[in-house]
Formats: C-alpha cells, structure tokens, sequence
C-alpha cells in the first residue's frame, strides 16, 4: 500500500512539475495539460507496439507535450487569445489527434511489452521484489527531473522566466521578448506533463485518451497541498514540496478510494472532495496572505522575515522572487 501510493505520487509529481511551472511561475493557468497528459501515453504507446527503442519513444513522448505547449503559447501570444481559451483550445484539438496517434483508437494496452519500467525492474529483480524496484526507479526519475528543473531556474533563462511571471513589464522594460518567455515556459509545462504521461502508460499497462480527464485540477491540489507542508523561496525547496504535495494528495486518494465507505463516500465523490481541497487551499493562502501584509508595516525582527527587495533581504529572498512567481 504504502509503495503505491509513494509510487504514483512520484509519476504524478513530474506532471504536478509542470502545472507548477505554468500556475506558479508564469501565472499561466494552463489547461493544455489535460489533452498533452495523454498525448504523452499515446505516443510511448504506439512507438512501443511498433518495437521502437522505448528511450526513443520516451523522448518522442516529451517532444510532443512540448510541442502541443508551443501550439497553446502561439495561439495566446499570435493570435492574442486569453490564456485560458487558447489552452482549451488546444486541449480540444488534442483529444482528435490523441486517438488519431493510437490508430484511430480509444485506447491501446502494452501488455507483454518491454517497456523501460519493465525493463529496470528485471534488472533489480534479484535484489529486490517489483514493488520496491518500481519505487526507486520514479524515485531516482523524479529526483533527476526536480535537479534539473534547480539547475534551470538558476540559468539567466530560467530567472527571466520567473521574473515575467512575477513582473512582465521589468522584462519588457530589460528588453526581453514576452512571447518567446511563455513559448519556452508552456512548451516545458507541458513537455513534463507528457513526459508523466508516458511513464504513468507504462506503470498501468495502457494508454487511453481519457487518461487527462481532471488532471489539472488533481495537479492544482498537489501544488497548493504542498504549499503547507513546506514554506520556502527557495526553488529547490518549491519543486520539493511540489512532489511531496503530489505524494499526500495521492494518499488521500487511496484514503478515499479504499475507506471512504465508511462514511458513505464512493469513487465519484473524489472530485468533489478534490475540489473542496483546492476551495480550502485558496482560502487558507488569503487568511495567510492578509495577516502578512497586515503586519507588513513593522521592521522583521531577529529571525523575521524580511520581504525579497527590502532593505535587509538575503539574497536567496532575491533569488525567490525571480524564480518563484506570485505564491
């Protein structure tokens, strides 16, 4: 029990990454990830049912998720739409061209098929059982996809991108194109999101075009849960608590799923009760945010806080409000 929530909390959490990106540091809300989720599994699927190398299809998985983010940015950023309409847009287009890449199919299984999950826990199969083998395998990939998303953020790229999030007219005023901004941050949003997609096909066994269904707002409740578990600008803490938001929202799931009975509750209430989740969290975050600003006008004390460009801010404070966008 415990393994499977930990483990699809850490396959979850690479989407979770990306919606984070967009939701957080770019303020981009982004409802492409619905349609780019799938996209992701249908095209690990198909290249797999047709013997390509899995690591090739994975990476085709990932350039697709890029590509349907570069497709919403340009509609946005081109055609002057409002973020949200160009992301539906795109997620409706996907939906077509999702059962158009599994061949004209709803869904596709990979039963007796190699994939790069099966084939790593063959690896450690003589040292240790499949559930623990998968375990570490999400674990170690996303450990390497949160490292290199720290190491992005602390790129010049990486910060004007969370600068724009936080400000777009400073980066207009640096002379930064904003378009070229959000072109890079959605087409990585959601590159990730494919990049779950595709991992998650291979850990249930199937790809299916409903796979996306809610997957942004299951997302949305994992960033915003791991929000209370840590308060950090740090931005190698934000991804942290990113994927531990991932992994309690998961649990709570499985909570739900196998003990809701007891108060009446059945699998069709999950997204009431995630929806509720999110209401809670956004009201939590406004209490919290009126009480800082109410107490703004008095000088931080030892061990205060003091807010990133004030006199007296550390530099990582800084750093924080480049990187991390509006909280």
């Amino acid at each position: 029990m415990i393994e499977g929530i930990f483990v699809e909390g850490l396959v979850y959490g690479i989407m979770v990454l990306g919606v984070f990106i967009t939701f957080r540091i770019l303020s981009f809300p982004d409802l492409t990830v619905d349609g780019s989720f799938p996209l992701g599994a249908a095209i690990m699927a198909i290249m797999l049912t047709r013997g390509s190398n899995p690591w090739l299809a994975l990476m085709l998985a990932l350039a697709g998720g890029m590509l349907a983010g570069f497709v919403t940015a340009l509609i946005h950023t081109k055609l002057k739409v409002p973020n949200l309409l160009a992301g539906i847009l795109t997620m409706t287009m996907l939906w077509s061209i999702n059962i158009r890449v599994l061949g004209n199919r709803a869904n596709l299984t990979l039963v007796r098929r190699s994939t790069i999950l099966s084939d790593v826990v063959q690896q450690l199969s003589p040292y240790m059982n499949s559930q623990v083998a998968t375990l570490v395998f999400f674990l170690v990939v996303a450990l390497v996809v949160k490292v290199l998303l720290d190491v992005f953020f602390h790129t010049d790229l990486g910060l004007t991108l969370g600068a724009m999030g936080n400000n777009e007219q400073m980066v207009i005023n640096q002379g930064v194109n904003p378009e070229y901004m959000k072109l890079i941050g959605v087409g990585l949003s959601n590159g990730l999101v494919a990049l779950s997609g595709a991992f998650v096909a291979q850990f249930q066994g199937f790809a299916d075009v409903n796979l996306g269904q809610g997957i942004i707002v299951a997302g949305l409740a994992s960033v915003m849960m791991g929000e209370f578990i840590l308060r950090s600008n740090k931005i190698a803490m934000l991804t942290l608590r990113v994927l531990l938001g991932s992994i309690l929202y998961r649990g709570l799931m499985y909570l739900g799923r196998y003990y809701g009975y007891y108060i009446n509750l059945t699998p069709s209430d999950l997204r009431l009760i995630t929806g509720l989740l999110i209401v809670v969290s956004l009201i939590v975050t406004q209490v919290r945010g009126e009480r800082k600003w109410s107490g703004a006008g008095a000088a931080p004390l030892n061990g205060g806080e003091a807010k990133p460009g004030a006199v007296g801010a550390s530099p990582d404070a800084e750093e924080a409000a480049v990187t991390r966008g509006p909280a």
